[in-house]
């Protein structure tokens, strides 16, 4: 049985990394590396991130689909036979990268830290207003939204989620599907880690930015398809929103003619809220492999009818 890894927007530097902790878990493994994958039909296992779309019909006896990260929007969009399964990495420091990521993003809106930033750059002191009174909620409360949750309750804010799915006895305020505008009437900082399904493509879009309280501020660390792009700047031009921080956006790289790199109230990243651990993921995709030879059941398991 064979292993495949086809990533082409990782370096090689990253791909070496991958290729060293594999062999080093199984030094028999059969693993070929895109573009370099000179017989496909050994190829039972493909490792995945960001992958050329149809590629998964060149392989005959494909059995299983491994997400390099945690989330599989890239392969869902791709033709996927129904019967191969897919699985994603869980690992507590993405959930620890990711929660700090935001968590930064929180309180640099709440001490205004952007605004002091250009006070320096033109020697202004201004002492009016040093604090925005802050409400946080949280859409998408899955491992990654309900540790956000978590910390920003801890740091004494008043926090509330929303969801598409009903939640039991959840830890902190919960909303989810017709209730939207009840969850927005009490935020004004609005944090976006929704999976991406085809109910959430361009869920950040105008309709919703309306709905917001007025100044409210975004921080999108989910996927670049859930914001409508072009709505972002009419709505902070409009006083919907009041700035964004954006760590994913449509198209990577953010190109340097996008408007978004222009607008002093939008803060760009580049997609590094969370980065995966090669040393923390791929033995999990290993020990996947092993359990496929074995008929042993997989780990981290998606349910493709929701998507994630």
């Amino acid at each position: 049985m064979g292993l495949a890894i086809i990533a082409p927007n990782k370096s090689t530097d990253e791909i070496d990394a991958w290729k060293d902790v594999f062999r080093e878990l199984n030094p028999d493994v059969n693993l070929q590396i895109y573009p370099h994958i000179d017989n496909k039909d050994a190829v039972e296992v493909v490792v995945l991130w960001q992958h050329p779309e149809g590629i998964l019909r060149e392989f005959p006896n494909l059995r299983l689909i491994c997400s390099m990260g945690s989330g599989v929007d890239h392969i869902m969009a791709d033709y996927v036979p129904e019967h191969i399964p897919i699985t994603r990495i869980v690992d507590p420091r993405l959930t620890f990268s990711m929660t700090n990521y935001v968590v930064m993003g929180i309180l640099n809106f709440h001490r205004q830290i952007l605004r002091y930033i250009r006070d320096n750059q033109s020697k202004t002191w201004d002492m009016s207003h040093p604090e925005i009174p802050i409400s946080v909620g949280v859409m998408g409360v899955g491992e990654l939204g309900g540790d956000v949750l978590d910390k920003v309750a801890g740091l004494g804010f008043p926090v509330v989620g929303y969801g598409n799915s009903p939640k039991s006895n959840f830890r902190h305020p919960y909303y989810h599907g017709n209730q939207l505008q009840e969850f927005l009437d009490q935020v004004n900082v609005l944090v976006c880690l929704l999976p991406l399904t085809e109910k959430t493509v361009g869920f950040l879009n105008r309709d919703l930015f309306e709905k917001c309280k007025k100044g409210t501020y975004l921080i999108n660390v989910a996927r670049g398809k859930h914001l409508i792009e072009e709505d972002l700047i009419p709505a902070i031009r409009e006083g919907s929103l009041s700035g964004a921080l954006l760590d994913v956006f449509q198209k990577e790289p953010l190109p340097a003619s996008h408007p978004f790199w222009e607008d002093e109230r939008i803060t760009v990243t580049p997609h590094i809220a969370s980065i995966t651990n090669h040393k923390a993921a791929a033995p999990q995709i290993m020990e996947n492999y092993n359990n496929l030879m074995a008929n042993k059941p997989l780990i981290n398991q998606i349910n493709k009818n929701q998507g994630y």
